[in-house]
């Protein structure tokens, strides 16, 4: 009964359909359509050029659609009778058009019953025309978008169904905004507003003339840049014109003309690299040709850099080869890799069909390719020589046969190696070194700045001071990095890669991270606050040891072989396989920056996945720190990527990508929820959730009350505080309570607070100033609602986020301090009457949370019955904090699930697959 409902459901509400338009965009909206149940009963699309269908026929006629190709729908102005008859024979109920070149006749566009929906690539009324997507670009709009709307005998300005925006980033090219957000986007809008019209919902909102624009065609002849402008003001119109008209100047006085790519154009900051001086008309100053492309000046004093420059023949060279483009010599090419080249040559047969022999010199652009061709160009070479890492702009800058043969050879033979990692440090002499920090974003194997520009500060706990801007990634760097870690994983040689060769790499990180473990231990330091001693220990040494750990287990994954029944006289073999999910993101905590960054990604790198991870906005420099040394270990480029930056921006959109499998998080349980419903709304990505906490620790009166005391205060203080793991809750037998306690208070007065640097130092700042607040607050809060300070509860009068150990007595299980977590340096301190070991029980697990819990007695019956009914993922008996990289970690109810560490770690990043083999 429920798939008769479904397929009834299917079937509702569905209209006959005439596509009206071409290209790509066109070809996924008539195959959504189709796939939402209504029926397209013609497609009516441009003639077949140089013998190429247009991809909307070639998709239509694979599915036996009728298939229209009028060069013209009317002559003179006036429709074509004959064209005119054979659309309205089709019967069609709606007319979409996704996009369409051609002048369509008002009687076709008002003939169905539903009449004609247009896609139109900006906001209407702003930008009318045929390049709206140009103009918002060129216009330095901050946001851009798309309109459906009803079509009308006006030039974009019918009635709006409905519109989609979405903000324009600094770097923005066309085909990143429509690759990006208005083509996968506006096929589902499509979609949505057919649906809307076949159910009787869809509005018509008459379009305002107020903040109208129209902007003609941008053709060659007008798309000269004007240098004399402001620098935002010629990257806006480089970006604008993308590849297709391009921009161009005349430059150095011998091309006449130049066609200047905007793909990674970037407003630079900071001084102005070196480079060798090349004169550009109509620029007040000499261009710079630096290693990294060429610097032009604006008249406002500031820097762009353009990275491609394109001549009018097509060749595309980039900016920083100009002066050095025509030294490259002709490679010589063994028997196999002729073989090879002949292999290539009929792939370029297949795609210029209209060419009747491909030569060396044949030009695949002037042979008649778009861009499309230059994608199933580099597929199909790459589907036939598998590890040949071939990207679009290789087929730009090797536009001849012969060109691009000696490019794919010296890929093959690995003499297009990348250049030397490029690392611009910020420098520290602190803790008797030097620091060398990277502070960008780690993306494909190369630290380069935010897609933006933007940097925040990352601040020094101990005094408050500035230790460096950090680049502060954006929704397009996350786009890229995901895009680089898919490429990797479908491509590259780590899926590749035999998993012992695997773990070698991870034994050699490990090894690195040992060999800088002073070095990534003072880092730790001075970003997070931790105590030197304790980050060398812990933060850094249970890092080392968690990679080694997952090395080992690289060779050691593995399935089952499964008996199942026979069906005679057939036998038949079942077993499973262990594989990588893909694409995974990881998003950690500011507390345990190096290590929870270990316990997540090695796991996932042993599994044999990519990653792209987010550290915490304030602690992001041990992790670019651990980028660098991915590299010097020969990870491969675009296995790890490191985003610093916003939670809302960069982890928002990572539980958002389609192209992530899983997503692993550490923090607390609301940004929890809202991970694991936006994974499951994107893509039903796989999720691991590390949560909140509020952990009991049971005091019995048979303890060591020397081990009791030395631990409690470990459970609480360890850390600051800042541990997940930190006992939330103390519950002490009223028989030793007032002992406890006033041993505890002897204790912290003991306790060194200070410098963090300081061998000495038991106890250094927190992590931040907003983390410092919420501890006080949450005392303020403990002391009104009538709990006993007994001692702290203050900040520490010096420089920096400084707050005494604090204990708190005579806590009420209704009380906020009791239900909440501090994850500070607070002890939270509730009697229990003697021997009611069932009632403290009760109200140990008297919480939403469930990540640890402990219990301090001599007697072994009483442990064992304790451990076994305290809800939570980890239970500590007569010791506290003791993890083991061989033990798995992770909590139960809202402390989140899934587990870091051990074999159980490994699972969360691997899928079964089984296998069944009749032989």
């Amino acid at each position: 009964m429920c798939g008769l409902l479904l397929f009834q459901h299917y079937y509702q509400n569905k209209l006959k359909l005439a596509i009206i338009g071409q290209s790509l965009f066109g070809q996924e909206v008539y195959s959504n359509l189709r796939k939402q149940g209504h029926k397209v009963v013609g497609v009516f699309t441009v003639p077949d050029k140089d013998g190429k269908a247009d991809p909307l026929a070639v998709a239509a006629e694979k599915d036996g659609t009728p298939v229209f190709k009028f060069p013209r729908w009317r002559v003179k102005g006036k429709p074509i009778p004959e064209v005119v008859e054979a659309y309205k024979a089709v019967g069609a109920e709606l007319n979409v058009m996704p996009f369409c070149s051609q002048f369509i006749p008002m009687n076709i566009i008002d003939n169905p019953k539903h009449g004609s929906i247009i896609y139109h690539p900006s906001i209407l009324p702003l930008h009318r025309g045929a390049s709206a997507i140009n103009w918002t670009l060129i216009h330095g709009d901050k946001k851009a978008g798309f309109t459906v709307f009803w079509a009308d005998d006006g030039l974009d300005t019918g009635p709006i169904l409905l519109q989609r925006e979405c903000a324009v980033e600094p770097n923005d090219t066309v085909d990143a905004l429509y690759n990006r957000f208005l083509f996968p986007e506006g096929i589902k809008a499509m979609v949505e507003s057919v649906q809307l019209i076949a159910d009787g919902k869809a509005p018509r909102i008459p379009q305002t003339e107020e903040g109208a624009s129209y902007e003609g065609i941008q053709k060659k002849s007008n798309a000269k840049v004007n240098l004399a402008q402001p620098a935002e003001a010629i990257h806006n119109w480089i970006r604008g014109h993308d590849k297709v008209p391009g921009a161009w100047t005349v430059i150095d006085g011998q091309v006449r003309f130049l066609e200047l790519t905007s793909r990674e154009n970037t407003h630079s900051r900071g001084a102005v690299p070196a480079g060798q001086a090349l004169e550009i008309d109509g620029l007040s100053q000499p261009g710079l040709v630096t290693k990294n492309g060429l610097v032009l000046h604006g008249t406002d004093g500031k820097t762009l850099l353009v990275k491609n420059l394109q001549f009018e023949d097509g060749k595309m060279i980039p900016a920083s080869k100009y002066f050095s483009s025509g030294e490259s010599t002709s490679v010589e090419l063994t028997d196999d890799e002729k073989k090879m080249a002949e292999e290539i040559r009929n792939i370029w047969k297949g795609i210029l069909s209209n060419v009747s022999a491909i030569e060396d010199t044949t030009d695949f652009f002037k042979s008649g390719a778009a861009s499309m061709d230059v994608v199933r160009l580099v597929e199909e070479v790459k589907q036939k020589c598998a590890g040949v890492q071939l990207q679009n702009e290789d087929v730009y800058m090797s536009p001849s046969f012969q060109d691009f043969i000696q490019m794919f050879v010296r890929k093959l033979r690995g003499e297009d190696q990348e250049e030397e990692l490029v690392i611009d440090y910020v420098s520290l002499k602190v803790n008797n070194m030097t620091l060398k920090m990277p502070y960008q974003c780690f993306i494909n194997g190369k630290f380069e700045d935010a897609e933006s520009g933007k940097s925040y500060d990352t601040i020094n706990p101990t005094d408050g001071s500035v230790i460096c801007k950090v680049s502060y990634a954006s929704v397009g760097d996350v786009d890229r990095a995901v895009a680089a870690a898919k490429e990797a994983y479908d491509n590259g040689p780590w899926g590749r890669m035999n998993p012992r060769d695997r773990g070698s790499l991870l034994y050699k990180l490990a090894d690195l991270m040992e060999e800088h473990q002073e070095e990534l231990a003072t880092i730790e330091s001075i970003d997070s606050g931790a105590v030197y001693t304790l980050a060398l220990k812990t933060h850094v040494g249970m890092s080392i040891q968690t990679f080694r750990y997952f090395a080992g287990w690289c060779d050691k994954i593995q399935g089952k072989t499964i008996p199942i029944n026979q069906a005679r006289p057939n036998r038949n073999l079942t077993f499973t396989k262990k594989e990588p999910l893909g694409v995974c993101a990881i998003v950690i905590p500011w507390n345990y920056p190096l290590m929870m960054l270990a316990w997540k990604s090695a796991a996932c790198l042993a599994a044999g996945n990519t990653l792209v991870l987010k550290p915490a906005q304030v602690t992001p420099l041990t992790a670019l720190k651990f980028a660098e040394l991915s590299v010097k270990a020969g990870i491969p480029k675009g296995v790890i990527n490191i985003l610093p930056g916003s939670g809302g921006m960069v982890g928002q959109r990572l539980s958002d990508h389609p192209d992530i499998r899983k997503l692993g998080f550490t923090g607390s349980t609301p940004i929890g929820k809202q991970i694991m419903k936006s994974c499951a709304l994107s893509n039903l990505k796989k999720v691991s959730l590390e949560l909140g906490g509020k952990s009991p620790l049971i005091i019995f009166s048979d303890c060591d009350m020397d081990k009791a005391v030395r631990m409690g205060m470990s459970s609480v203080y360890f850390n600051k505080g800042e541990n997940c793991i930190a006992a939330g809750r103390l519950f002490v037998e009223e028989s030793i309570h007032d002992e406890f306690i006033g041993r505890v208070v002897e204790e912290i007065k003991k306790m060194k607070i200070g410098d963090p640097l300081d061998r000495s130092t038991d106890h250094g700042p927190q992590n931040h100033k907003a983390h410092l607040d919420k501890l006080l607050e949450y005392c303020d809060v403990g002391v009104k609602e009538g709990a006993t300070l007994v001692y702290g509860g203050r900040q520490v009068d010096r420089p920096g986020y400084f707050m005494e150990p604090t204990v708190f007595t005579d806590v009420a299980d209704h009380m906020f301090i009791a239900k909440e977590e501090s994850f500070g340096p607070v002890m939270v301190v509730s009697k229990f009457k003697n021997g009611d070991v069932d009632g403290v029980l009760q109200r140990a697990n008297d919480t939403e949370y469930g990540l640890a819990s402990g219990v301090f007695t001599r007697d072994i019956n009483k442990a064992m019955y304790v451990s076994e009914r305290l809800e939570a993922g980890t239970v500590f008996v007569n010791t506290y904090n003791k993890t083991d990289v061989a033990s798995p970690f992770g909590g139960f109810k809202q402390s989140g699930f899934g587990k870091d560490l051990g074999e159980d770690a490994l699972l969360e990043y691997l899928k079964t697959k089984a296998v069944t083999v009749e032989y």
